[in-house]
C-alpha cells in the first residue's frame, strides 16, 4: 500500500462556505464538496471527455459535470444509479486543528464503463452507389393546415430533376417536421466541451438533428438548401439547424478533422423581400467553412422585390414560371455533375492541412488510379 502524500486544502470553515468547489494541488484537479456536515473530494476530471467536475453543480449526493451533465457519488465517485461502473478517483481526508488535509495517495481506482458508441461516430466512407442529393426544406409552417412555399416548390423541382432525369438516389428533409434542440451553446464552455456526434445529440435519443448529420456527413453527395427570405435573412429554422451544424465546424477548428469532404452544396432562396445576395452570401460562407463546394451558379433566386406584400402572387409567379423551374433543374444538373467528379475520382479530393482551420489553406490529395 502506498505511503499517504497528505496535502494541505485549507481551512475547513472556508471550505465549507460552497456545496462544491474545484482545488487544484500540482497536476491534480479535485472536486471538493461539502454536504450534511461532511465533506467529500474526488477527482475533478470527468470520464466523458475531461470536463471538470469541481466546477460543475451538487445535486443530492452527486456531483454534475459542467459540461455534459455525467454525474458521480461525491463521496464513493461512483456514477449515478446504473452507471456505477463508471467511477472517478475518490480520495480520503481528515481534519486537523481546523485545516483540512487530501490523501492523493489514497486515490481509488478511475474505471469507465463501456458505452456503444453513437452511430454517427462510425467512420465516413462513401457507399458505392449513384449521387445522392438531399434537400432540406427550412421553410416554417404546420404541416396539419399547410400553406404554400415557394423554396420548398422548387426544391421539389430540383429533386424531381435528380431521382428521374439524373438516376440519383434523393432524400427530402423538411426541417419543421423534425424536434431538435436549439444550439445549446457547448463551445462557449470549453471547446473540447463541443464534440461530434453533437453533445445534445449524445444526450437526447429524441433530438432529431441526428437525421441532418447522418444525410450531411455519411449519405449525400450533393446538399441542397431550399430558404425563404424573411426580414432579409434565411429562415429562423435555418439559422437553428446552421447553429446545430457547428459541432461540425468546430472538429476543424480544434483539431484539423474535416467531416465533410467532395461534398457539393447549392441554393434555393426565395421571397416577397430583397436581400438575396445577402442570403447567399452567408449561407455560401458557412457551408464554405465545414467543408463543401460549390458548382458554378451555386444558387437560384426569386424576389418580386421590398414592396412585393401580396404573397399570393408570389406564389402564383413562382408556379406559372417554367424559367424558375428549369432553374431549379438546371441547378440540380449543375450540382450533381460536380459531384460525380469527386465520385469518379477526376477531382482531387481536397484535405484540410495540419494545423486545422486556423491553417487556411489547403492541400490537394491526386486521385487514385482506376
Amino acid at each position: 500500500m502506498a505511503a499517504p502524500e497528505w496535502h494541505d486544502l485549507g481551512d475547513l470553515e472556508t471550505l465549507r462556505q460552497s456545496p462544491l468547489q474545484e482545488i487544484v494541488i500540482g497536476k491534480t484537479r479535485l472536486a471538493v464538496s461539502w454536504r450534511d456536515g461532511k465533506l467529500a473530494v474526488i477527482s475533478g476530471a470527468c470520464n466523458h471527455v475531461g470536463g471538470p467536475l469541481g466546477q460543475g453543480i451538487l445535486e443530492g449526493d452527486y456531483v454534475v459535470c459542467p459540461w455534459h451533465q455525467w454525474r458521480f457519488h461525491r463521496v464513493t465517485g461512483k456514477g449515478e444509479p446504473g452507471f456505477e461502473e463508471d467511477a472517478v478517483p475518490a480520495f480520503a481526508t481528515k481534519i486537523e486543528n481546523g485545516r483540512v488535509y487530501v490523501d492523493l495517495a489514497s486515490a481509488t481506482e478511475r474505471t469507465r464503463k463501456k458505452h456503444a458508441p453513437h452511430p454517427l461516430s462510425r467512420p465516413i466512407e462513401r457507399a458505392p452507389g449513384p449521387v445522392r442529393v438531399v434537400g432540406i426544406s427550412t421553410t416554417v409552417m404546420d404541416r396539419a393546415y399547410p400553406r404554400p412555399s415557394t423554396s420548398e416548390r422548387l426544391l421539389e423541382v430540383s429533386l424531381e430533376e435528380a431521382r428521374t432525369a439524373q438516376g440519383c438516389e434523393t432524400k427530402l428533409i423538411r426541417l419543421d417536421e423534425l424536434k431538435f434542440r436549439h444550439c445549446e451553446g457547448f463551445y462557449s464552455k470549453s471547446a473540447r466541451a463541443c464534440t461530434w456526434p453533437c453533445s445534445i445529440t449524445q444526450m437526447d435519443p429524441t433530438d432529431q438533428m441526428d437525421q441532418i448529420y447522418e444525410a450531411f456527413v455519411h449519405w449525400a453527395d450533393v446538399i441542397l438548401v431550399a430558404t425563404p427570405i424573411r426580414w432579409g435573412c434565411a429562415s429562423s429554422l435555418y439559422y437553428k439547424m446552421v447553429e446545430r451544424c457547428n459541432t461540425i465546424q468546430n472538429q476543424e477548428t480544434i483539431g484539423g478533422r474535416v467531416l465533410l469532404k467532395n461534398k457539393v452544396a447549392a441554393f434555393i432562396i426565395t421571397g416577397g423581400q430583397d436581400n438575396v445576395q445577402g442570403v447567399a452570401g452567408q449561407m455560401l460562407t458557412f457551408f464554405a467553412e465545414i467543408g463543401c463546394q460549390f458548382p458554378q451558379h451555386p444558387f437560384i433566386a426569386h424576389s418580386r422585390g421590398w414592396s412585393a406584400e401580396d404573397m399570393e402572387n408570389n406564389i402564383r409567379y413562382v408556379e406559372e414560371s417554367s424559367e424558375l423551374k428549369d432553374g431549379a433543374r438546371g441547378l440540380a444538373r449543375r450540382s450533381i455533375d460536380m459531384a460525380k467528379l469527386f465520385t469518379s475520382g477526376q477531382h482531387p479530393a481536397l484535405e484540410l492541412v495540419p494545423g486545422g482551420r486556423k491553417a487556411h489553406r489547403l492541400s490537394f490529395t491526386e486521385p487514385k488510379a482506376p
